[in-house]
């Protein structure tokens, strides 16, 4: 009997806070480095009676330009509803948030999908979008062994939820999504996305039914996924899971599940029969939003940078590097940035220098040359002394300049790293280095024509194995070269040079 294949579909609820000054639906600070608890509060925070919320301007601009910047429909008006559920940290015992008029509807994300080994064939899948909306965030809890701590500074930070369509089909899809969505959020400067912070928090719902059924299969949710690693395991073991009890006939229950990150495994937290009535109704105290009067989204779409998907495209048509060195780059947008910056002075210095010896012979070289220090030694250095690009002492144009030298043959590959690691200790520049570090290379033909010739005559032994097709003779010589002049030699003059009085 054929074994029967299951497929999975799975959903993503994603919460971001919002990069604002202020809370959601009043003045306190937003700051989630406030160490002191209860500290950005007010009454509004603490839901007195008879207090009156204020919408945030700015938190409602910001779901919106994610909106423009996912291609989704931004309807004529929206409207905040109360959310009707008891929490300890939710002091007036509703959430206000947005259900049948959200802000934000529709659209897509379009995930990368990285295949090992296949540099340049890459593929991108579109994943569908139910809705964006924003509400307040909770308060958070410290539990004690006879008490629970309630802080509000969290309690009304602008809460974005995100809503994905089920369209994922694995755990890699899952994670890929959540990755590209922190990207574009911090490329729009909506967020942070501080997963360690509990600035984006996701659940995953998935489902599992046989390929040849049409109905989805009973959906169970993951709370509270708080990393990208944590997202990838949970999915993938909740697929393995359901897969197993449908293999030993058994049936899937409709439940919450929470993820163990020590364990890995997920765990029941709550049976889930029916859809939670949370008893929503207009919330009162807020007038409904005319969206596209308040806001001039034709302005706002002009407001949106390049993104992450068009800058990759971009940077594999005009630099030619390695997709890998792409995504190094994309990951953070002042990377991005910066590395732009050395092109173009590398550009600038390429198509001037006509005459500058060099055994560079294209642009597509020399930025490639850029790439691989950059992706390499210079971040292997920053991870090292765990530096941000912001706090490097390099500019663009001296980590061009130290490009250049290598360019034209000016330092070896061996300097070039010795003076990188100096140029991020103090800052200066690569030539100054270079000097001060008797690094600079020697490419003199004639002086290194008489330095090996002197070698030569020293070691006949050596010329004889090479004349008896010996090549670790000539190893051996270059050896000796670079240790007569310090190591400043240009290997490939050397050699050259070397064989060329060895065949004489």
């Amino acid at each position: 009997m054929e074994k029967i294949k299951y497929i999975p579909t799975i959903g993503l609820e994603i919460h971001i806070e919002l990069k604002t000054k202020t809370k959601m639906f009043c003045f306190c600070l937003n700051d989630l480095y406030e160490k002191h608890p209860n500290t950005n509060v007010c009454p509004i925070c603490f839901g007195h009676p008879g207090t009156l919320p204020a919408t945030n301007k700015e938190a409602i601009k910001k779901v919106l330009k994610l909106g423009l910047a996912l291609k989704s429909e931004i309807p004529d008006f929206s409207r905040f509803d109360r959310k009707h559920y008891f929490y300890p940290d939710l002091p007036k015992g509703y959430q206000i948030s947005q259900y049948q008029y959200p802000l934000v509807k529709g659209g897509y994300l379009e995930i990368p999908l990285f295949r090992q080994g296949c540099e340049g064939q890459n593929t991108f899948k579109k994943i569908c979008l139910t809705r964006i909306h924003l509400e307040e965030d909770t308060g958070s809890l410290e539990h004690k062994e006879d008490a629970s701590l309630v802080d509000l500074n969290r309690a009304g930070v602008p809460l974005m939820e995100l809503v994905t369509e089920p369209d994922l089909a694995s755990a890699y899809e899952a994670k890929k999504f959540a990755e590209e969505l922190r990207l574009i959020l911090r490329y729009l400067e909506i967020s942070d996305a501080n997963m360690e912070m509990g600035q984006m928090r996701i659940e995953a719902n998935i489902s599992i039914k046989p390929e040849i059924q049409k109905k989805l299969g009973t959906k169970v949710e993951i709370k509270n996924l708080n990393s990208f690693n944590s997202v990838f395991k949970a999915v993938d073991y909740e697929i393995a899971r359901q897969t197993e009890i449908l293999e030993k006939g058994e049936i899937i229950i409709q439940e919450t599940r929470g993820w163990h990150d020590t364990k890995e495994i997920t765990f029941s937290q709550r049976s889930k029969e029916e859809a939670e009535d949370y008893r929503y109704f207009p919330e009162p105290d807020l007038p409904w939003l005319k969206v596209k009067e308040i806001f001039d989204l034709e302005k706002m779409k002009l407001e949106i940078p390049e993104l992450p998907k068009e800058k990759r495209a971009r940077f594999k048509n005009e630099f030619k590097i390695k997709d890998e060195q792409i995504e190094t780059f994309i990951s953070e947008k002042q990377l991005a940035d910066y590395f732009e910056q050395v092109v173009s002075e590398l550009i600038a210095w390429f198509e001037t220098e006509k005459n500058a010896e060099r055994n560079i012979e294209s642009i597509d070289k020399l930025t490639n040359l850029a790439a691989n220090y950059f992706t390499s030694d210079l971040i292997g250095i920053m991870k090292e002394k765990n530096l941000i690009i912001n706090e490097l002492r390099i500019t663009p144009e001296n980590f061009a300049e130290l490009i250049k030298m290598l360019g034209e043959n000016k330092i070896s590959s061996r300097g070039a790293k010795d003076i990188l690691f100096q140029m991020v200790e103090i800052g200066e520049d690569p030539s100054v280095l270079a000097e001060k570090l008797n690094l600079t290379q020697v490419n003199d033909e004639t002086a290194l024509y008489e330095i090996a010739r002197k070698i030569i005559e020293e070691n006949p032994k050596a010329k004889l194995d090479f004349k008896n097709d010996n090549q670790n003779s000539l190893q051996f010589l270059m050896g000796q070269m670079m240790r007569e002049t310090r190591g400043k030699a240009n290997p490939k003059i050397a050699q050259e040079i070397i064989k060329k009085i060895l065949e004489n």
